[in-house]
């Protein structure tokens, strides 16, 4: 990644970035603990990612709070900062998929989707063999981290969130949402066939992948149709039902 500035400054304000990034909005306190940087360091790379728009300074929720004055800000990656992630490969990638689609249509685009979620199935396989102790949602951040998606997992009160802070394909799949939608069946399979609904997408324009994955209980009391409280953006799903209520299956295309 290229970001304009002095030389010597550059591999830690690659990490500075990079921690935003995996992170998500972090405090300069955060930073330099996470980095042990000092603050005076983590402030001179923070002020020179403001000024170049690669972050942007946020203001607390309400309840974020630090005792006497104002609650320190959070900097959060901007969508031109994480466009300069992965940039050097966006548009070969782009023309690449758009002569597939030309010469093949839109069934050799889904194939190819197919055939790359199918690989991360493989490495899921590998990972829970080697690895028994780990959670099946745990294993999956684990998979999606090593391919670049900066994966985490969140408790939610009827479930599980999947939360990627990154996506290495996330211009691809904005002209071709048949990667999300491969995607997004493959973690359904991974799960054993679990209902699993993207809530938000950074190929949609959203700062973060949000997949809601609810327990088994609560899938089981939850009408056919009806959707998580809380979803507030239509995204694509597998086993399950749309953010619409529509009922689909993982073969079904849906746009992200």
């Amino acid at each position: 990644m290229e970001i304009p500035g002095q030389l010597p400054d550059q591999p830690t304000r690659e990490r500075v970035v990079r921690s935003v990034m995996v992170n998500g909005p972090s405090t300069a306190a955060a930073l330099a603990d996470r980095l042990e940087l000092t603050p005076a360091a983590v402030r001179r790379h923070l002020d020179h990612l403001l000024e170049d728009g690669t972050l942007e300074a946020r203001e607390p929720r309400t309840s974020a709070t630090r005792g006497r004055g104002r609650p320190a800000k959070a900097f959060a990656l901007t969508a031109a900062g994480r466009d300069r992630l992965d940039q050097a490969y966006d548009d070969l990638a782009v023309q690449a998929i758009r002569f597939l689609a030309e010469t093949g249509g839109h069934e050799a685009v889904r194939q190819f989707a197919d055939r790359r979620a199918s690989r991360i199935e493989q490495r899921y396989e590998t990972l829970v063999e080697a690895r028994p102790d780990l959670a099946p949602v745990e294993a999956l951040a684990q998979v999606f981290t090593a391919e670049g998606y900066a994966a985490a997992v969140r408790k939610l009160p009827v479930g599980e969130q999947l939360c990627q802070q990154h996506c290495p394909v996330s211009h691809v799949a904005h002209e071709f949402p048949e990667l999300c939608e491969a995607e997004t069946a493959a973690i359904s399979r991974m799960l054993g066939g679990r209902h699993v609904q993207r809530l938000a997408t950074i190929a949609h324009g959203d700062g973060v992948c949000t997949t809601c994955i609810p327990s088994t209980s609560a899938a089981d009391s939850t009408p056919t149709g009806s959707t998580p409280t809380g979803s507030t953006r239509t995204g694509s799903t597998a086993t399950g039902s749309t953010p619409t209520g529509k009922a689909i299956h993982s073969k079904e295309r849906v746009t992200r």
